[in-house]
């Protein structure tokens, strides 16, 4: 292996990694003190990656290296490097207090059911239309590890993107509207059975989609491959075609929500620019 360059940004190295894995290039990360990066490339691949890491140095955010992530699903990429810590308590610390304590909620309520207090918390959390409080608290809730764990990478990865892109209020607003229009078209169309924070996350990937459309000078928070498949799982899910259940109308009321959220603070921010 030669050395191809080096970055202070693990995660962005390891995605990196994966993007040249899934163009058929060979690479690995090096480093002494988990921090510094060096990228090494196989000689017999080093000029076909000389120009995709130019394209990385220049914008090392791009939503193809995360996509790679998943798609080479490497499950270390984002615990460790060479044996050396990345820091995963003072990158949590580093996000928001909304995207933290939804965090910590969605993870509380799931370790308290796992405890025993399934009966008793679920009760009081379930969607009522006759409690307004209720017609939130659903998206807190998580019945399995897979689907927590889902839910909470693209909370914590779009919901601190959408922060940093467009402000904590718009995050809040995302959050209320999108939970508030999902739990209610599952509930009218399905029932009072159900839960998870899937409706928001498709509010949020929703909200990128059309943001990212109306503003093409903005970096993408999220691929089109991505939006595509996961617009293709609302499809599967809506003719019974996946193994487990799928809160359909959730999906759809917040994909559909968090778009309309954007189109309209879009509206909005051009008035203003009009007066």
């Amino acid at each position: 292996m030669i050395e191809l360059g080096s970055i202070n940004n693990p995660r962005a190295a390891q995605g990196f990694i994966d993007y040249i894995k899934s163009q058929g290039l060979s690479g690995e990360l090096r480093s002494s003190d988990g921090q510094n990066v060096i990228i090494c490339i196989a000689p017999e691949h080093f000029h076909q990656a000389q120009p995709l890491w130019q394209a990385f140095v220049e914008n090392p955010n791009h939503a193809r290296y995360q996509d790679a992530s998943w798609q080479v699903g490497n499950t270390q990429s984002a615990l460790s490097y060479q044996g050396q810590s990345l820091n995963l308590k003072e990158r949590f610390k580093a996000l928001s207090w909304l995207n933290q304590t939804v965090t910590l909620l969605c993870i509380g309520i799931y370790v308290a059911f796992l405890l025993g207090g399934f009966e008793s918390i679920y009760g009081v959390l379930q969607f009522n239309p006759n409690q307004p409080l209720t017609w939130l608290t659903p998206a807190i809730v998580h019945f399995s590890a897979i689907h927590l764990i889902f839910n909470i990478i693209w909370w914590i990865s779009l919901g601190d993107g959408i922060e940093k892109l467009a402000g904590k209020s718009t995050l809040i607003g995302l959050f209320i509207v999108t939970a508030l229009f999902s739990n209610w078209g599952e509930y009218l169309m399905i029932g009072p059975n159900f839960g998870g924070l899937s409706g928001v996350v498709y509010g949020l990937l929703g909200y990128c989609w059309i943001y990212r459309a109306l503003n093409p000078q903005q970096p993408a928070l999220v691929s089109n491959a991505v939006i595509g498949f996961m617009l293709i799982w609302v499809i599967l899910g809506f003719a019974n075609m996946l193994p487990v259940n799928m809160a359909n109308w959730a999906h759809l009321g917040g994909l559909l929500s968090g778009m309309a959220y954007a189109y309209t603070a879009q509206l909005f921010k051009t008035s203003d620019k009009g007066i």
